[in-house]
């Protein structure tokens, strides 16, 4: 009995490192965790309302993930990405992707494809309503169940991490601005296609689609690299300017 009772405390213990490391990767994208900052555990465990162990167990984590980097006695650097990595991010992903999807297309089962239908449903829907949250973990669960259909588990893996590395940067103010809505629109596209055994289309529209994210991440980094107070007030003296 004493074994299994602390075998149920780990299980706990990883459990909540793995939702502060959720929310962690949601506040990297989402830009309130900003590029070239440094956060510290105790700090950000004030925030979660949790101790620092488990915060700094999933900081070590997206560490691993190349997402922040250890700074001795100060805490967690949040990496920052420039225009060249996300070139290289986006060639990669549309060396994989693209033909993956032509041959999906061929193979998958129409049931199979269907049964994505309600994730991009949900990527559009979150766009729409502005839930970044929703929509970054359907627009996830959209490409690596899609890619899933190969068969090829490394694979999904390789897209997966790629994903977490070459994340949106100032999500917050390309939603503001309804930029996310036509990428989102774009998974029903290419589902769509892909049940209509267009092969050669859905690979068009997926070499589009990473070319479009390609896009947004640029702007996201633009607007992450400018405080949210001066680019507000930017955009409040053009205003002015125009009035």
């Amino acid at each position: 009995m004493g074994h299994l009772k602390q075998r149920n405390l780990v299980t706990a213990r990883e459990r909540l490192r793995d939702q502060v490391a959720h929310a962690l990767r949601a506040a990297l994208i989402s830009g309130e965790l900003r590029p070239g900052e440094v956060y510290s555990a105790p700090g950000l465990a004030e925030d979660f309302g949790v101790s620092a162990t488990p915060v700094r167990e999933a900081m070590l984590d997206l560490a691993r993930e190349g997402l922040v980097e250890p700074m001795r006695n100060k805490g967690f650097r949040v990496t920052e990405v420039n225009e060249r990595d996300l070139d290289q991010y986006t060639e990669i992903r549309t060396l994989i992707e693209v033909p993956m999807v032509g041959r999906i297309t061929r193979s998958a089962s129409r049931e199979d494809l269907e049964a994505l239908r309600p994730v991009a449903d949900e990527i559009v829907r979150a766009a729409r309503e502005h839930d970044l949250i929703g929509y970054l973990e359907a627009d996830r669960q959209f490409h690596l169940t899609l890619l899933g259909l190969s068969g090829n588990e490394r694979l999904v893996e390789t897209v997966g991490d790629l994903r977490k590395r070459s994340r949106l940067y100032g999500l917050t103010a390309l939603d503001e601005r309804d930029q996310l809505l036509p990428s989102a629109e774009e998974h029903l596209e290419l589902l769509d296609l892909m049940l209509a055994g267009d092969a050669q289309a859905a690979e068009v529209c997926m070499t589009r689609h990473l070319g479009h994210v390609r896009s947004l991440w640029a702007q996201g980094l633009k607007d992450a690299e400018i405080p949210a107070a001066r680019r507000f007030g930017l955009e409040h003296e053009a205003a002015a300017r125009r009035g």
